[in-house]
């Protein structure tokens, strides 16, 4: 994490100097326009477009955090092992499922959201369920396991 602070604080500075440097090149020139200014704002584009791949990769890592914070959440309230973790001692409306299962539920969940994405939710594919996930909710044997 402290690289990736490190590269967008890096790519920040370097994008501020970008646009110091063309203020200071249209100040030289008077206000006209010059190879020095077009040579600056050449620099300032680029150092942006740096910049904002910095952010886009801050962004994503943060993202990335987020699900598996929210996933290891969810296997914990699942599981049971958020109250024995917390040294609380409440009881479960649902009983609690096992990780893996959990984990294929997800999986399932995910291609169901990546294929109405795609939009072929539309044309009833979502009804079928992706070669990948294990089971099928809508029949009883597979909802049991």
């Amino acid at each position: 994490m402290d690289n990736i602070v490190d590269a967008l604080n890096n790519a920040y500075q370097e994008f501020l100097a970008a646009a110091a440097g063309v203020l200071e090149a249209k100040e030289a020139s008077g206000g006209q326009k010059t190879i020095a200014t077009d040579a600056a704002l050449e620099n300032f584009k680029q150092h942006w477009e740096l910049f904002r791949v910095s952010c886009d990769r801050a962004e994503e890592f943060v993202e990335s955090v987020k699900q598996r914070i929210g996933s290891e959440c969810l296997v914990d309230e699942a599981t049971g092992s958020a109250a024995g973790k917390s040294g609380q001692d409440v009881t479960p409306a649902l009983p609690p499922i096992s990780a893996v299962r959990l984990e294929q539920m997800s999986r399932a969940v995910r291609w169901l959201v990546i294929e109405l994405q795609q939009g072929s939710g539309a044309t009833g594919v979502s009804s079928q369920t992706h070669p990948s996930a294990p089971f099928d909710a809508r029949f009883s044997e597979d909802a049991a396991q």
